[in-house]
Parts: C-alpha cells; structure tokens; sequence
C-alpha cells in the first residue's frame, strides 16, 4: 500500500531458515485408494477401482479429494479436509457424514445424488458447502445448534437451499453444470493434480478461452441489475447501482486509482472469469466495498484488490505486482470493514524475476476504519511478503480467522507478524508449508 510502512521483524525475531528440501513424492495406497503426496502440503486422494459398500474414510488432516466421481458413501473423520468438484451417488444413511468433534470440513462445487429419499445428503453439521448441489435426499444439508453448517450458493432438488426445507425429495437428480462434465459413474480417475493446479492460474482464471470479446471504452455503471459480458474494456469501470454482474470480459486500466470502483450506491456488484490489467499504474485492482470477485486474473497492479465491507475474493490468481516508488505491495489488503471472505486464491507477491518478495499476501489493519471484523482466509496459496500475512500493530479486529493456508518460503521475515493479537485466530494444525505439508512455525 503506498504510503503505509512495511513490518519490520520483532527485535527478537530471527528470519526463519529457508530450507532447500522439497516433500518426497510418497504413494500410499489404502484398500481401493491412492493416496498422493507430491510435495504439495496436502494429500490428494484418487480412487484406483470399482466402489465397495462400505464408506470411504477419510481420516487424515488437510486431506483434498478433487475431480473424482465416489459410489459409495463418504465419512469425515479427520479435521481440515476438503471435498472440491466431487460427485457422489450414495444410499445408506447418508452420502456425506462428519464425525463428531470434526472441524473445518469444506465442500466445494460438489454434486451428492442419494439413491432413495431416505438417503441424508450433508450430515450432522460443523461444515462450510458452497456451490453444492444436493439431489434426491431425504435432507439436503443438516446442521445442528452445536455444529452449526455455513451453506453458500447451494441447492436441494434444483432449488436454492433454505435452513427450513426438510420435506422429502421428490425431484429425480439432474445433471450439475461446473464447466465440465463429472466423470461417468463407475469410472476411474487417472493421474493426480500436478502441485500447482489446485490453486487458480492461467486456465482457471481471467477471459475463458475462445471467448469473442467486443471492443469498448471506459464504462460507467448506473442501471440497477445489468449485466455486462463479452467485452475488451480499454478504460476503467465505475459501479454506482445495485445487483450489477461484470463477466467473460477484459480491462486494461492504465488510471492511476482502480481499474474497478464501487460507490456507496452500489452492493451486491458481481465480477467473474475477468481479466484486470492495471498497466502498471493502478494504485489499487478493486476498490473498495459490496463485491465478489471469482476467478479473476489481476496483474500490473500496484495492490491487489481493497477489502472493505461485504467483500469477497474467491478462486482468483493476483499476481506480477508492479513496484514504484516508496511503494509496499500486496496483493490484498484491507485497512477496515466487515464480512470479508478470502478464499482458494493464489497470491504472489513474489516476482521470481527480482526476487522481491514485495509486502504481503495480505495485510490486515484498521488505517482508515475503527475496526476489522469478521474476516476469513481460507484454503488460499500464498507466497512471498515481508511477512506474509501482515498484521498491522494498529489493528482493532475480532473474528479474523486464518486457516488451511499453504504457504511458500519466499517471504523476508516470516508467514504472519503479530499473530497473537486480539482478534486474530490462527489455526495451528492447517496452515501448512507448500513444500512439505508440515504446520507453519512461527
């Protein structure tokens, strides 16, 4: 951020060992299982044959299971295990049951087919679902008052979810559409994800490919629910109404503020697969409040987006930060606000060029508001920073909750500075290094 001050190492901190060695590749295989650790930071399970009856189980931490099709139904019994582009078609008592005690469970972008209406579909509680899509179940997503479910974008028997359905499916299960089509049931998954593809880049990101996109100039956005697509944007954009949606498009913006604005008339502003050039020049990719941003390429910017109030950024790749005079780049930052979501992202800060590890991931501090509350990074790959997530001396924050991270080594001082103060959560067990999936020591 121009003109606020980088963190400097505590006076009894030493900066940490950047040690050489990279995870082995180890292959356990696990009855049917393949179990892979390719240096990763986390274990990414592929199925190697035909279902059982039995569940599968799932019981080591940090656990991912990715891009597979399971017939049979899933048990949760390790902390920190993520579900992401699965489709599974179950009977018994449930597709998907967490054990209790189970914490930070994470379902993503996932389609659970049940085989009869007596078949629950998410249970008991103490999960996150987003993008998920429940079919055929007697309950889509059970949650109980001690292991309460945070359920975003999700559906039951083609509907969007409410906490009060409970009534049994009578719609037969339909196809989910993600972008591609989910493996056929019964087939095998071949080959594992290579390291970096889990996190969003250039495929997952930004104007998807063979998009025809129509040339036009700057743009400002007053007409409440628009929709804008399809457009190579030489200019900047300005949001000052509510419900608008900015998608499959490009801009290259050379102002020296932000390449999108929105006003305090706007909320609710939408912007996903876009590409954001700041040329250099952009003092800031977004500015500042009432958006969502997914899978979003920004680059030549000298900050990442601002996080204010009702902010989220989720599946996008921020990186190759432009260094100007007295500059302190990061890719995110927030100096104030409530309800943030930071979440599966790739945040470089590090050019590998200069090796300048820039100033942060993220950095979190009240500068221009009383406080930071409610704010959620999570299951994102960060490397680089002074530290890496920068914790400000002046920050008044609660709820800040910081877990399932992987970070890179390329950091001047350490992953996170002030990590014990007030308001800040930071989750020991699941915020891994890359290179070896060992918790972080800070």
């Amino acid at each position: 951020m121009t003109g606020v001050e980088s963190l400097p190492p505590a006076p009894s901190e030493e900066p940490p060992p950047r040690s050489p060695r990279r995870g082995p590749l180890l292959v356990v295989v696990i009855g049917i299982c393949l179990a892979v650790v390719i240096g990763t930071g986390y274990l990414i399970v592929t199925l190697a044959g035909p279902g059982r009856d039995g569940p599968l189980v799932l019981d080591q931490p940090n656990t991912v299971l990715w891009g597979q099709t399971i017939n049979r139904p899933v048990e949760i019994a390790a902390d920190h295990v993520t579900l992401r582009r699965i489709t599974i078609r179950a009977g018994g008592a449930a597709a998907v049951r967490i054990r209790d005690g189970v914490r930070n469970t994470v379902i993503e972008d996932t389609r659970i087919d049940c085989a009869d209406n007596r078949t629950d579909g998410i249970v008991p509680g103490g999960y996150s679902a987003v993008r998920v899509r429940v079919d055929g179940c007697r309950q889509a997503f059970e949650q109980r008052a001690d292991a309460p479910a945070t359920i975003l974008d999700s559906t039951a028997n083609g509907r969007p979810f409410a906490r009060e359905e409970r009534k049994p499916a009578t719609v037969a299960p339909s196809p989910m559409d993600f972008g591609t089509d989910p493996p056929a049931a019964g087939e095998s998954v071949t080959g594992a994800p290579t390291p970096m593809s889990y996190w969003p880049g250039p495929d997952t990101t930004g104007v998807p490919a063979g998009t025809v996109l129509r040339p036009s100039s700057s743009l400002d956005l007053r007409e409440p629910g628009v929709v804008i697509s399809n457009l190579d944007i030489t200019g900047c954009v300005t949001v000052r109404a509510k419900n608008v949606t900015i998608r499959n498009s490009r801009i290259t913006c050379d102002s020296a503020t932000f390449s999108i604005r929105t006003y305090d008339t706007a909320s609710d502003l939408v912007v996903e697969n876009v590409e954001i050039n700041g040329m250099g020049k952009n003092s800031a990719a977004v500015c500042c409040a009432n958006y969502t941003l997914r899978r979003v390429n920004i680059h030549h910017v000298i900050d990442g987006p601002r996080l204010s109030a009702n902010t989220a950024i989720i599946d996008s790749w921020i990186h190759d930060l432009s260094r100007v005079p007295d500059s302190h780049n990061d890719t995110l930052q927030t100096t104030g606000g409530s309800n943030i979501v930071v979440r599966h992202n790739r945040l470089e800060p590090h050019d590998p060029n200069t090796k300048d590890p820039s100033n942060a991931c993220i950095m979190i501090g009240s500068t221009t508001s009383d406080s930071v509350n409610n704010l959620l990074v999570e299951e994102n790959y960060c490397n680089g920073g002074n530290y890496s997530i920068g914790v400000r001396d002046d920050l008044v924050g609660s709820n800040i909750v910081i877990r399932g991270n992987r970070f890179g080594r390329d950091f001047r001082f350490g992953v996170i500075a002030r990590s014990e103060q007030a308001g800040i959560t930071w989750d020991r067990g699941s915020n891994v290094w890359f290179d070896s999936g060992q918790p972080v020591v800070r």
